[in-house]
Protein backbone atom coordinates (compact mmCIF):
# COMPACT_ATOMS: atom_id res chain seq x y z
CA UNK A 1 0.00 0.00 0.00
CA UNK A 2 3.36 2.29 0.80
CA UNK A 3 4.93 1.55 -2.83
CA UNK A 4 1.07 3.01 -4.06
CA UNK A 5 0.50 5.80 -2.30
CA UNK A 6 4.79 6.63 -2.98
CA UNK A 7 4.18 5.93 -7.30
CA UNK A 8 0.86 8.05 -6.87
CA UNK A 9 2.53 11.53 -5.31
CA UNK A 10 5.61 10.92 -7.42
CA UNK A 11 2.93 11.37 -10.46
CA UNK A 12 1.35 13.97 -9.12
CA UNK A 13 4.34 15.92 -8.43
CA UNK A 14 5.65 15.02 -12.21
CA UNK A 15 2.14 16.28 -13.55
CA UNK A 16 1.80 19.14 -12.08
CA UNK A 17 5.72 20.29 -12.88
CA UNK A 18 4.73 19.63 -15.96
CA UNK A 19 1.92 21.93 -16.17
CA UNK A 20 4.15 24.80 -14.45
CA UNK A 21 6.64 24.81 -17.16
CA UNK A 22 4.70 24.89 -20.18
CA UNK A 23 2.87 27.62 -18.49
CA UNK A 24 6.16 29.43 -17.32
CA UNK A 25 7.43 28.84 -21.06
CA UNK A 26 4.58 30.20 -23.19
CA UNK A 27 5.21 33.68 -23.74
CA UNK A 28 2.40 35.92 -22.13
CA UNK A 29 4.45 39.17 -22.43
CA UNK A 30 4.86 39.04 -26.36
CA UNK A 31 3.32 41.99 -28.26
CA UNK A 32 2.33 41.31 -31.69
CA UNK A 33 3.72 43.48 -34.27
CA UNK A 34 1.99 46.72 -34.17
CA UNK A 35 0.62 47.96 -37.51
CA UNK A 36 -0.50 51.03 -38.55
CA UNK A 37 -2.03 49.99 -42.05
CA UNK A 38 -5.52 49.42 -40.21
CA UNK A 39 -5.31 52.44 -38.07
CA UNK A 40 -8.09 54.90 -39.86
CA UNK A 41 -6.49 58.39 -41.35
CA UNK A 42 -7.63 61.54 -39.35
CA UNK A 43 -11.00 63.02 -40.56
CA UNK A 44 -10.06 66.31 -41.96
CA UNK A 45 -12.37 69.48 -40.63
CA UNK A 46 -13.81 72.35 -42.76
CA UNK A 47 -12.53 75.83 -42.95
CA UNK A 48 -14.44 77.14 -40.72
CA UNK A 49 -13.77 75.04 -38.30
CA UNK A 50 -10.66 75.25 -38.81
CA UNK A 51 -10.35 78.96 -38.25
CA UNK A 52 -11.58 78.48 -34.84
CA UNK A 53 -9.23 75.72 -33.84
CA UNK A 54 -6.26 77.83 -34.86
CA UNK A 55 -6.82 80.05 -32.01
CA UNK A 56 -6.96 77.21 -29.24
CA UNK A 57 -3.42 76.60 -28.85
CA UNK A 58 -4.16 73.39 -26.63
CA UNK A 59 -6.07 71.82 -28.62
CA UNK A 60 -3.19 72.47 -31.83
CA UNK A 61 -0.45 70.90 -29.67
CA UNK A 62 -2.82 67.54 -28.86
CA UNK A 63 -4.13 67.53 -32.33
CA UNK A 64 -0.17 67.38 -33.09
CA UNK A 65 0.56 64.78 -30.55
CA UNK A 66 -2.04 62.49 -32.05
CA UNK A 67 -0.59 63.00 -35.65
CA UNK A 68 2.57 61.83 -34.14
CA UNK A 69 0.74 58.46 -33.85
CA UNK A 70 1.00 57.74 -37.45
CA UNK A 71 5.12 58.52 -37.11
CA UNK A 72 5.30 55.47 -34.72
CA UNK A 73 7.61 52.75 -35.66
CA UNK A 74 7.69 50.31 -32.59
CA UNK A 75 6.13 50.08 -29.55
CA UNK A 76 8.75 52.72 -27.48
CA UNK A 77 7.93 55.06 -30.15
CA UNK A 78 4.42 54.60 -28.95
CA UNK A 79 5.10 54.84 -25.56
CA UNK A 80 6.38 58.20 -25.57
CA UNK A 81 3.52 59.65 -28.19
CA UNK A 82 0.85 58.42 -25.58
CA UNK A 83 2.45 60.26 -22.58
CA UNK A 84 2.93 63.26 -24.68
CA UNK A 85 -1.01 62.51 -25.74
CA UNK A 86 -1.73 62.44 -22.10
CA UNK A 87 -0.11 65.67 -20.68
CA UNK A 88 -1.84 67.72 -23.46
CA UNK A 89 -5.42 65.60 -23.14
CA UNK A 90 -4.76 67.02 -19.26
CA UNK A 91 -4.12 70.93 -20.67
CA UNK A 92 -6.91 71.19 -23.45
CA UNK A 93 -9.31 69.64 -20.40
CA UNK A 94 -8.44 72.34 -18.19
CA UNK A 95 -7.95 75.00 -21.06
CA UNK A 96 -10.58 78.04 -21.78
CA UNK A 97 -12.93 76.23 -24.43
CA UNK A 98 -13.73 79.05 -27.36
CA UNK A 99 -16.83 79.63 -27.12
CA UNK A 100 -18.50 77.53 -29.94
CA UNK A 101 -17.03 74.61 -28.63
CA UNK A 102 -17.86 74.94 -25.21
CA UNK A 103 -20.82 72.35 -25.33
CA UNK A 104 -21.48 69.41 -23.38
CA UNK A 105 -21.56 67.28 -26.84
CA UNK A 106 -17.53 68.58 -27.17
CA UNK A 107 -16.98 67.75 -23.53
CA UNK A 108 -18.38 64.35 -23.45
CA UNK A 109 -16.59 63.42 -26.78
CA UNK A 110 -12.76 64.73 -24.97
CA UNK A 111 -13.72 62.23 -22.14
CA UNK A 112 -14.58 59.10 -24.38
CA UNK A 113 -11.21 59.85 -26.08
CA UNK A 114 -9.22 60.66 -22.60
CA UNK A 115 -10.59 57.09 -22.10
CA UNK A 116 -9.42 55.25 -25.04
CA UNK A 117 -5.89 57.10 -24.91
CA UNK A 118 -5.68 55.38 -21.10
CA UNK A 119 -7.01 52.44 -23.23
CA UNK A 120 -3.88 52.42 -24.89
CA UNK A 121 -1.73 53.28 -22.43
CA UNK A 122 -2.89 50.34 -20.87
CA UNK A 123 -2.20 48.57 -22.90
CA UNK A 124 1.35 49.30 -23.50
CA UNK A 125 1.99 48.70 -20.12
CA UNK A 126 0.54 45.10 -20.01
CA UNK A 127 2.04 44.22 -23.44
CA UNK A 128 -1.26 43.25 -25.10
CA UNK A 129 -1.91 43.60 -28.58
CA UNK A 130 -2.07 47.72 -29.73
CA UNK A 131 -4.26 47.82 -32.88
CA UNK A 132 -7.08 47.54 -31.59
CA UNK A 133 -6.51 50.13 -28.72
CA UNK A 134 -4.84 52.26 -31.04
CA UNK A 135 -7.75 52.48 -34.09
CA UNK A 136 -10.61 52.91 -30.99
CA UNK A 137 -8.13 56.07 -29.96
CA UNK A 138 -8.25 57.65 -33.30
CA UNK A 139 -11.82 56.92 -34.57
CA UNK A 140 -13.01 58.94 -31.03
CA UNK A 141 -10.59 61.45 -31.94
CA UNK A 142 -12.00 61.40 -35.33
CA UNK A 143 -15.56 62.00 -33.47
CA UNK A 144 -14.55 64.77 -31.82
CA UNK A 145 -13.00 66.29 -35.04
CA UNK A 146 -16.52 65.36 -36.72
CA UNK A 147 -18.27 67.10 -33.86
CA UNK A 148 -16.45 70.42 -34.09
CA UNK A 149 -17.35 70.63 -37.71
CA UNK A 150 -21.04 69.55 -36.62
CA UNK A 151 -21.43 72.78 -34.59
CA UNK A 152 -19.94 74.87 -37.05
CA UNK A 153 -22.16 73.79 -39.71
CA UNK A 154 -25.78 73.95 -37.62
CA UNK A 155 -27.40 76.51 -38.76
CA UNK A 156 -30.47 76.01 -36.40
CA UNK A 157 -31.15 78.47 -33.61
CA UNK A 158 -31.84 76.79 -30.40
CA UNK A 159 -33.54 79.30 -28.67
CA UNK A 160 -35.90 79.58 -31.33
CA UNK A 161 -36.98 76.28 -31.17
CA UNK A 162 -36.89 76.50 -27.37
CA UNK A 163 -39.37 79.72 -27.24
CA UNK A 164 -42.17 78.35 -29.57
Amino acid sequence: MGKILFLWALVSLFISCQRQQTAQSSPTGAVEEFNLDTVPKSVAVNDKTRAILNEWPEYNTMAASVESVYRAENEEDLILVIEDIIEHQKLLEESVYPETFDTPPIKSRQRVLKTYILKVKAALENRTELTVPVTDMIVAYNSMRLQFNVIVNNNLDSLLILNQ
